[in-house]
């Protein structure tokens, strides 16, 4: 039986919920009801054969909610007869009350009623992402009155923190910074938005608003190149336009994604080494001096390690990988472990043994989702590997 039951009308209409249908047309005013449903109904010969199955389908349709618009008929069996034939929601109310959505279709009006008086070039935004609109209502205010407060002060040149608004703090905006990118876009003026900066962690860069900035931390190896009057065992950390200018005259460089291994980093005459940061490297990129050393990238050997490396030489092509070869691993393998999620990409700057190193991981030849951390190779191997460096 393949006739359209109450349940089916429903879900017709929440499946307009879903995609964000019903409550996009609140925020553009066009009219989506009346609006008739699909409804499939019982031929000829199923009323003749199945005349109770019919009867009891037509009350389950006539009590769905809808309207129903009924069709007479004589049949020459069963004489003078009525069945549903159409099927109506005439209403945004009526369609709300169907799925049970009452409500959140109340708390959304709200929503579009307020940005209406206050940021109406915001009601787009609301039309295109209404059930985040709904996810957000409880912060909506807040969110309106920061994109207000920017949209009268536009690259304010404060930090965050000094972003004085009742009922909003800091950490509010750093974790809304997604949805208020969105918001900021449509209310400023073009010439007031770098476009360059995007994803959050631009966020303050985008709008103008000062940041931190980024820091590089290093240690340096090599006594003779000490700051100042300080121990070999400076830990220290700069600003990005700082590490730029530094050109500490070492020969030699370093780049490892452990912190302990950073710590534990063996002495190396002219060289540093770097605490790396995963993916993305703009905050090397202005220091044009690393193009004069030697430059080692020690990460995992797993396919996001290379995938790193392969990376890092986007910025600096000359870049050799450190301690993440074939016979390191082979030598390690009490130690290995599963990397949780693998990336399957080409890296197109791997040269040939990494690049044949890394084909055997992402085809899992060796052993399924391997991974050797950078941390559980034993310290006397990269004593060794680092004699041996030319």
């Amino acid at each position: 039986m393949n006739w359209t039951q109450s349940a089916d009308l429903r879900g017709q209409v929440l499946k307009l919920w879903e995609r964000g249908d019903l409550l996009s047309s609140m925020a553009t005013g066009e009219p989506l009801f009346p609006r008739r449903l699909q409804l499939r109904t019982p031929t000829s010969a199923e009323m003749t054969d199945r005349f109770d199955a019919v009867r009891a389908w037509s009350r389950d349709i006539r009590a769905s909610g809808c309207r129903v618009v009924m069709r007479e008929f004589r049949h020459r069996v069963l004489g003078d007869n009525a069945l549903p034939q159409e099927a109506w929601v005439d209403s945004m109310e009526e369609a709300l009350a169907l799925i049970g959505k009452r409500k959140e279709g109340q708390r959304f009006a709200t929503l579009v009623a307020v940005t209406q008086s206050r940021q109406p070039l915001l009601l787009p935004w609301l039309a295109r992402r209404p059930l985040r609109a709904l996810e957000l209502a409880h912060e909506w205010q807040r969110l309106l009155a920061i994109v207000a407060w920017v949209e009268a002060r536009p690259r304010p040149g404060v930090y965050l923190r000094q972003v004085d608004i009742p009922g909003v703090h800091t950490k509010f905006i750093e974790a809304h910074r997604g949805v208020l990118s969105e918001l900021l876009d449509l209310v400023l003026p073009a010439e007031v938005v770098e476009a360059k900066a995007s994803g959050i962690q631009a966020f303050a860069q985008r709008y103008g608003f000062r940041d931190k900035g980024l820091r590089i931390r290093f240690r340096i190896l090599d006594a003779k190149f000490a700051l100042g009057a300080a121990a070999l065992a400076q830990d220290i950390a700069v600003d990005a336009p700082t590490f730029a200018r530094l050109d500490l005259g070492v020969s030699r460089v370093f780049i490892t994604e452990n912190e302990i291994n950073f710590l534990a980093f063996p002495p190396v005459e002219s060289a540093v080494v770097i605490f790396g940061s995963g993916y993305g490297f703009e905050m090397l990129a202005e220091a044009g001096w690393l193009n004069r050393t030697r430059v080692h990238y020690w990460g995992d050997i797993d396919t996001h390690g290379f995938a790193i490396l392969d990376q890092l030489r986007a910025r600096f092509a000359h870049v050799d990988s450190f301690l993440m070869d074939r016979a390191t691993l082979m030598a390690h393998e009490t130690q290995w472990v599963e990397e949780a999620t693998q990336t399957l990409r080409d890296l197109p700057r791997l040269r040939p043994p990494e690049q044949a190193l890394y084909d055997d991981l992402r085809d899992n030849r060796l052993r399924p989702r391997l991974r050797l951390e950078q941390e559980r190779i034993g310290y006397a191997w990269v004593e060794s590997a680092l004699a041996l460096l030319a």
